[in-house]
This record gives C-alpha cells, structure tokens and sequence, in this order.
C-alpha cells in the first residue's frame, strides 16, 4: 500500500503574549524548581515486570475480563464505531443507549439514568441544570474536583462543609437556607465513607437537593455492586446518584440515576450533554458486559473487601496514619509536595507504585500517595506490600507526614477531653 502520509517542516509556534507566558513560566519557576524540587512530581521511575502496580482503579480487576472484552469486539465487528452524534439526537427509546442507561437505573434502584461521557461532564452538566445563579451549593471539602467545577460553572454560590462533619453541614443550611448538598459516598482521596444516612435526613428535613457520587462506591459497595445509596435504602432521600464508570465498570463513561421527566431536561440544559457526542455502540456493549460481570460475579467484592479489611490493619499496626478512610484507597498523606514526592521515590525503589496527588486534587498541603487496592491482587503481592511499607517506614519519615501531624493532634484533644471530663 502506497504511503500517503505528509510530513509538514515543524513550525516554531508565536511568542505567547504576557498573560499567559507568565503563568506557564510560574509554573515551572516556582511550582517545579521549588515546590518538587526541580523534577516534575509525575515523573517517577519506570515500571518494570513484577512491579506491584497500585495505580488502576480496576478495583474489581475486570478490565481483561474475557466476556467484556469479546462483546466489545464483536460488536465493533457487527457495526463499527456506530453513530457520530449527540445523545440529544438519539431519542427512540430503543436505541442502544438507552437500553444500557435504563440497566444501570434499575440496578441502583432509580427511575431513569443518563449515560455522559464521563464522571466530570456527568457532574458539571447535573449541577449546571439544578444550581442556579446564587443558589447555595453544600460541598465537603474533600468532594471531586468535578463537583466543584459544576458549581463554578453554574454560578451558582459555593458554601464549603467541613469533612463528613453534619453538625457544620446544618449550620450552613440554617445560615444560607436550602440549596444543594454534594458528597462523595466514598472519598476518592483517603477513602473515606460519608455518614450519607445523616446527610440525607438532613437534607431532607431542610428542603434541600441530595446528590451522591458513587464513583468509588458503584460496582464495589452493596450484594451486587449497587453501591450505598441503594444498599442502604436511601434512594427515598437522594434526588441524585452520580459515578464515573471509569472506576469499578472499566468504562469511559459517566451516569446520573434521575427521573424520566428529569432526564428530558437534562438533555436540553447540560452542555457537556448537548455538544459533546455520544458513546459508541461497542463502549455501551462493554459497558453492559462489565455491568453483568459485576452483578454476578460477587467474589470479586469479597475479595476486595478481604484484601482492603487486610492491608489497613497491618499498616495501623505499623504506625501509619490512614485512619481517615476504610474503603480500598489508602492515602499516604505527607503534605508537603517534596515530601510526598520523596515517599513516592521510596515506594517505587520497593518496586510498588501509587499515584501521587497534589494541588488542585488535593488542598493545598496536603498532597499524598494514594494506593488503590483491588481484588486482581494475590496474598502475596498484598504480603509485599505490607513488607515494603514495614521496611521503608524510617526512609518515608512517617511522623512527618501531614496526616501523622493531625493524628497527633487529634489524640492530645481526646486526652484533653477526657481528664476534664
């Protein structure tokens, strides 16, 4: 076959004007040469074979999975790519799309679902139809960056929770009146649970929208991989179920679990919704394999949940400071970037490699390595684990760590209260 590429004489690009130049040049003058030490805090060592690798978030170690990814194939044999279009275009309720979001609905326990193309367009285009100019909008201070992004978006006006903490929740609601209240059912960050039965009821009792993102928590969380919500019997409080499918379902794709008569709106009002394209046949075929895998193939949780219930004992046991989450992402949280970058370079010399979080995914001091366990691990890669982080404790300087600062603090304040008590 004839090659008929061309290849153009590369260009230099035009100067950027001041603006910009500025910030790029920060970027690289003071967030790298100071902050990481002169080394992008990205760039790690290469992995190589048998290296444990604790980055995906697989957590149900599906993404190889045989029957998930024949039917993508054979669909992308029977048909192509399929229709290049908004899903706005698509409104026969027999179209393949349709069929997959009502399947997802169903098994979170919602009248209807939208199928986005990804977990940042599903929540920026949720809080763009329902938080309006000035409307408050409750968000935990560990929320994902999508959700504050919404809120951006929407103008609407940002009203910060302190972490998990209901009381500070109320006492923005009775100061800023009803609005929208936004949380993670799992934190993506240190793996913590919200009190969503609290938060519901307080909602509830205040008149207030409930969104839930399930991200962390769909496929992983419930007897089948229905997540909190629906597993503890709130979908009666909870106006909205969000999730990236990139987590436990394998997929580039986003979900909102609404009502029909919603969902007629949301395809008119969300612009993620109404100028990006839809997903294609076989990535809804995957989808739906991945969802009965899921479904059926219930191991995979309890082994998760073995692993996850595993590993945080045996590093509390060692001294780290995790016990701000339960769930199957652990955060090494260091705070300082070089800091978290030097822990990374210590784990990655034991042959384990996480994923380093820093500002704007975290807040500002309190970036981290963050380990996301999953149910593909053996006894042996979660032994090694154990291993590396019971060898390599002095070379991280764990009591240095942010996150060993809060503990210790926080256990002179139990101490405290107690002998006044």
């Amino acid at each position: 076959m004839e090659n008929v590429s061309v290849l153009h004489r590369v260009t230099r690009a035009p100067a950027l004007p001041a603006f910009v130049a500025t910030r790029v040049a920060r970027f690289h003058n003071e967030r790298v040469a100071i902050d990481w030490g002169g080394r992008h805090i990205l760039r790690g060592r290469r992995p190589e074979s048998g290296d444990l690798m604790l980055q995906s978030n697989d957590y149900l170690a599906i993404a190889g999975h045989p029957t998930i990814v024949e039917a993508q194939r054979d669909a992308l044999a029977a048909g192509g790519l399929g229709m290049m279009m908004s899903a706005l275009f698509q409104q026969d309720a027999d179209q393949p799309l349709h069929r997959v979001e009502a399947e997802l609905a169903r098994a979170v326990g919602s009248e209807d679902g939208i199928l986005a193309q990804s977990g940042f367009a599903a929540n920026v285009g949720l809080l763009q139809s329902i938080a309006g100019e000035r409307v408050p909008v409750y968000v935990d201070m560990l929320a994902h960056a999508s959700l504050w992004e919404g809120i951006r978006s929407a103008g609407a006006k940002a009203v910060p929770v302190l972490h998990n903490d209901v009381g500070h929740l109320e006492r923005q609601v009775l100061r800023h009146g009803p609005g929208v209240v936004v949380v993670d059912a799992v934190y993506s960050t240190n793996g913590s649970i919200a009190p969503l039965e609290a938060i519901a009821n307080l909602s509830q009792a205040h008149g207030c929208v409930l969104v839930v993102d399930e991200s962390h928590s769909l496929g992983t969380h419930g007897s089948r991989g229905e997540g909190l919500v629906a597993s503890l019997g709130l979908n009666d409080r909870v106006h909205f179920i969000t999730a990236s499918l990139a987590k436990a379902y394998c997929s580039r794709a986003g979900f909102v679990a609404c009502t029909s008569r919603f969902k007629d709106y949301f395809g008119c009002e969300a612009l993620p919704a109404i100028f990006s394209s839809s997903l294609l046949t076989h990535e809804l075929t995957g989808l739906s394999a991945a969802h009965r895998v899921i479904q059926t193939e219930g191991w995979r949780r309890q082994r998760l949940r073995q692993i996850t219930r595993r590993v945080r004992a045996e590093l509390t046991e060692l001294g780290y400071p995790i016990a701000d989450g339960t769930e199957q992402i652990v955060a090494f949280e260091a705070g300082q970037e070089l800091l978290t970058g030097k822990v990374r370079d210590v784990m990655e010399r034991h042959g384990v490699f996480g994923s380093v979080f820093s500002a704007p995914a975290t807040t500002v001091n309190r970036s981290l390595l963050r380990l996301t366990l999953n149910a593909g691990m053996s006894d042996d890669d979660v032994s090694r684990l154990i291993e590396v982080c019971r060898v390599a404790r002095d070379a991280m300087d764990v009591p240095a760590w942010s996150a060993s600062r809060r503990a210790r603090r926080d256990g002179e304040r139990e101490v405290s209260t107690s002998e006044v008590a």
